[in-house]
């Protein structure tokens, strides 16, 4: 999503800076500045960097929350004994824009959720002091990660929900857009 919406915005005739993480593919787009990263925290790094020159500000990339505190640059062998896995906590780049954003800007984040989808992602809405949220959903097929379409829901800050079918991600991302535009207004 976060491409399609990098070539949507760029379009719309919006200077569009992509922080991008590991892909195979890019935005079409030759005017999105691209700012490639390989770890969350690298991505959270660029954003908060970003952010304060930014009107608008849509987190599409799905970081991780946990990265491990220890990194193996060589295979762990297999023995007898079992493996701990020692975690932490990766830092929370919509929460930390959302404590900086100013009264002018527009922060707009995914949620990607299993379960009480739609209180899921109002609860993040307001946490993270959101202006809109993405509903994604794992349950219906042809959403989300791996295809080229997405079903999506935009909550606003308002709690105005509004459902789309499922569509191209070029059109999902024209629809995230849209709204954002009317919210200006």
């Amino acid at each position: 999503m976060g491409i399609a919406l990098a070539d949507a915005a760029a379009e719309y005739g919006a200077d569009v800076h992509l922080v991008l993480g590991p892909v195979n593919i890019g935005p079409k787009n030759s005017s999105v500045r691209i700012i490639n990263v390989t770890t969350a925290e690298s991505m959270a790094a660029e954003c908060i960097s970003l952010f304060p020159s930014c009107d608008i500000a849509i987190l599409a990339a799905a970081v991780a929350d946990f990265t491990p505190v220890k990194v193996q640059r060589k295979k762990i062998k297999k023995d007898e004994t079992e493996l701990l896995l020692r975690l932490r906590p990766t830092i929370d780049i919509a929460e930390t824009l959302g404590k900086t954003k100013l009264s002018s800007q527009i922060l707009a984040g995914f949620a990607l959720e299993t379960d009480n989808e739609l209180d899921n992602a109002k609860s993040k809405l307001k946490r993270k002091k959101l202006d809109l949220i993405i509903l994604n959903s794992l349950k219906e097929t042809g959403a989300g990660f791996g295809y080229d379409t997405n079903k999506i829901t935009i909550i606003d800050r308002n709690n105005n929900i509004d459902k789309f079918e499922l569509k191209s991600k070029e059109k999902a991302a024209k629809d995230i857009l849209d709204k954002i535009i009317s919210m200006i207004r």
